[in-house]
């Protein structure tokens, strides 16, 4: 008889892994994910990326959307009818209280390797601190912030030019195997506590968090690759700069200098170092060749982007 599972997540991470619970011999009870949200200028309605997917793909599951958990007596009954044995959570978006905790084992398929990164926003930091490796933790969840015991680990080499999509990628298919690896051998793992002089958190990312300055190019370029999906990467003026690379990280500049004008890219001088730009973007406007943009800004070789 196969064991029954309760998937907690939201995000387009958490639906590769319940896809692969799907696809596993566990049988999935229920979805808890947030709430539809308006989204765009129009403010639109939309499903969470995992219901949609549900909805897409035809799959009649039961799926649960409260606005808390904590306090929500309905929400803790609902899971118990349910019967999991295991309740497995990936950015669902909420801290569950100790009432739904101990209901069954709760698995957490956190996006870093534990201590590190507790939190938010765990591949965005990764990222943004220039680490060689990131990675997934299962992990048995209790009341604190993802402190709970360590059950698996999987490493992911950060490439030099790896962006935050491609990672956020890379790790739901890590987080995916991981998760069938965690269940199938849970009678057997040996719990391992966190070292808690280890520990750091990483913040919920906001808008304001994409704004850069030409101080410095590899400070710049490590915030594009983790802000390249959202919010971005933004001068004071509000122009988006987008496409970039390190040029190199030694050179001494004028900040956002142009130094030089190729077919397809600009090269702009920071303080200390250079950047390839491809592509930017002014206020309201479409994103353009970078080539395109100075032209019509009539800005030359010397003249200072700003």
């Amino acid at each position: 008889m196969s064991k029954k599972i309760l998937f907690m997540g939201t995000p387009d991470y958490a639906t590769t892994i319940f896809e692969e619970l799907i696809n596993s011999e566990y049988e999935i009870v229920g979805l808890f994910t947030q709430p539809d949200k308006p989204v765009g200028r129009k403010q639109v309605l939309t499903a969470p990326h995992i219901k949609q997917y549900c909805i897409d793909e035809n799959i009649n599951i039961p799926i649960f959307q409260p606005l808390k958990l904590r306090g929500n007596e309905e929400a803790t009954e609902q899971i118990k009818g349910l019967n999991p044995d295991f309740i497995v959570v990936a950015a669902y978006g909420q801290i569950l209280p100790k009432d739904i905790l101990d209901i069954a084992p709760c698995i957490n398929l956190h996006a870093s390797l534990l201590p590190k990164y507790r939190g938010a926003s765990p591949i965005q930091e990764s990222l943004l601190n220039n680490d060689i490796y990131t990675g997934v933790t299962s992990m048995l969840m209790e009341e604190g912030l993802d402190s709970g015991d360590i059950l698996g680990l999987q490493y992911l080499k950060i490439t030099p030019t790896m962006e935050v999509s491609e990672a956020f990628e890379k790790l739901s298919l890590i987080a995916a195997k991981l998760t069938i690896v965690t269940l199938d051998n849970f009678e057997n793992i040996k719990p391992i506590k966190q070292n808690e002089s280890e520990v750091s958190f990483c913040k919920k990312i906001k808008k304001d968090d994409g704004l850069v300055n030409f101080i410095n190019a590899k400070n710049l370029y490590q915030k594009y690759k983790a802000y390249s999906f959202w919010p971005g990467v933004f001068l004071e003026s509000e122009l988006k700069l987008k496409d970039i690379e390190l040029n190199e990280e030694v050179s001494i500049n004028n900040e956002g200098q142009i130094l030089e004008i190729n077919e397809d890219f600009i090269i702009v001088g920071c303080k200390k170092g250079s950047l390839r730009i491809r592509t930017l973007q002014a206020p309201s406007k479409k994103a353009m060749n970078a080539i395109d943009y100075i032209r019509g800004q009539r800005l030359e070789l010397g003249k200072i982007i700003v």
